[in-house]
C-alpha cells in the first residue's frame, strides 16, 4: 500500500486507472490463484503488485472462474477501503476477468460480466483483461 500511495503522490495530478485481475492454474490435487493489481498513470506507465493463493481443486471450470473473479472482487474491495483509509479517491477501478468470447469459458462470459458489473465495478474481458491474462498469468 506504501508504494501504491508514493506512486500516486509523485504526481498527484496525475489521472490514474488501478485494475484487478486473477489467473489460476490447476495442479494436481490443488489450484493456485494469482490476483494482481495494476496501478496505470494514464501516458506514463505503471506498476503491479500480486498475490497468491493456493486452494483446493475445484469440481469445475465454471466454479474455477467464478472464484477467480471473486478473489478479484475481494481484492478490490480492500484496495479501495485501504486507500481511502488513506484519504485517496478519485481513481477509476475495474476487474478484468480471464474470460472470454472464444474457448472454454465463452459460455461464462454473460454471467460472470453480470456478477462483476452487478457489484459495482466495471470489467473487461480477454482480450482487454491485460490484469488477468497477461500479468496474474505469468505468476501462475
Amino acid at each position: 500500500m506504501d508504494e501504491i500511495l508514493a506512486m500516486m503522490a509523485a504526481a498527484p495530478e496525475a489521472p490514474y486507472e488501478v485494475v484487478v485481475g486473477t489467473d489460476s492454474q490447476i495442479y494436481a490435487d490443488e489450484v493456485d490463484y494469482v490476483s494482481a493489481i495494476v496501478v496505470h498513470r494514464v501516458g506514463r506507465g505503471g506498476r503491479y503488485f500480486w498475490r497468491r493463493e493456493k486452494d483446493e481443486r475445484p469440481q469445475s471450470l465454471r466454479e474455477r472462474i467464478y472464484r477467480e473473479a471473486w478473489l478479484s472482487y475481494e481484492t478490490a474491495e480492500e484496495l479501495i477501503r485501504a486507500l481511502k483509509d488513506r484519504g485517496v479517491s478519485g481513481f477509476q477501478l475495474e476487474i478484468h476477468v480471464d474470460i472470454g468470447r472464444n474457448g472454454r469459458t465463452r459460455d461464462l462470459v454473460e454471467e460472470v460480466v453480470g456478477m462483476i458489473l452487478g457489484v459495482g465495478y466495471r470489467v473487461r474481458t480477454k482480450p482487454e483483461a491485460y490484469a488477468a491474462s497477461a500479468v496474474a498469468d505469468r505468476y501462475t
